[in-house]
């Protein structure tokens, strides 16, 4: 089943006195419920367009776009959707509206009009889901930016929603914050089964995905599995992108005769074939 689909999605900024800036042009994309995907692509090519449209924040100037088989284009539909469809932002400050981390994740269900002990329970889930049932009574503000992100999470998580929209959300991070977050929201899509599509700049980030989608110039251009997107190392190259350090590492060795496989990802899988390598 769908969790999300756009069918020939197209969409353009009009600005008063200027033409129209094109962002999608005819984008064709199915997300199942459960799929873990990441989608790439350099500044400007319409990847977080399109997030907003699976959150129904902007709607299809062409096309159309299908949450769990609600059109966006029907304002009745815009509640429900965005109940389904829970969107974590770039800057976790955007999303901290309250002084103590336990009444930030109950933020939304009370706006809900739910009774205390269903959002005492939800917000319990929420914090625990994110390990964060420890800092329930303080201040967000005083968190690490990986915590606050994952406090913003958990306001996510306690709406219920099915798909977790992530569009960027390591990029203002530390090392150690983007491991905390990437735990948190692999963990969710293991052990849940919960939707997830993390936009994204890093590879090693999209390396952890079921699915990988590259876009450009508001159009897919590749669509796969990390391995048979990342074994196209020219082809990423040629739209201004990288591939994961360890494939990088492999190609070079490959390029120096070396009989490695190309399309490892991590770093375990290209120690154990360097060593397989020195055996032989």
């Amino acid at each position: 089943m769908d969790m999300l689909r756009a069918i020939d999605v197209h969409f353009d900024y009009t600005y008063e006195n200027e033409a129209p800036q094109v962002v999608l042009q005819g984008v064709d994309l199915a997300i199942e419920k459960g799929s873990f995907v990441a989608v790439l692509g350099h500044n400007g090519c319409g990847k977080s367009t399109l997030a907003k449209h699976f959150n129904a924040l902007l709607l299809p100037t062409g096309g159309q776009v299908l949450v769990a088989d609600m059109t966006t284009a029907d304002e009745d539909n815009t509640y429900p959707i965005r109940r389904r469809v829970g969107m974590v932002l770039q800057n976790p400050d955007n999303q901290l509206v309250s002084t103590i981390v336990e009444e930030d994740v109950a933020f939304g269900p009370e706006n809900l009009g739910l009774p205390p002990a269903e959002i005492r329970a939800r917000v319990d889930a929420a914090l625990a889901a994110v390990d964060m049932t420890a800092y329930k009574d303080h201040s967000p503000h005083r968190l690490s930016g990986g915590q606050k992100q994952r406090i913003a999470i958990a306001g996510v998580l306690a709406m219920h929603p099915d798909c977790l929209l992530l569009d960027e959300p390591t990029a203002m991070l530390d090392p150690q914050g983007r491991r905390e977050v990437l735990d948190t929201v692999c963990r969710l899509n293991h052990e849940q089964g919960m939707t997830v599509v993390l936009i994204t700049h890093y590879m090693e980030e999209a390396a952890l995905a079921d699915r990988v989608v590259v876009m450009d110039e508001g159009r897919v251009v590749l669509d796969g599995t990390p391995r048979q997107v990342f074994a196209q190392g020219e082809r990423l190259t040629a739209l201004g992108l990288d591939v994961p350090q360890p494939t990088a590492l492999c190609a070079a060795l490959r390029q120096r005769g070396v009989d490695i496989p190309a399309d490892l990802l991590t770093p375990e899988e290209c120690a154990a074939a360097i060593l397989k390598r020195l055996k032989n």
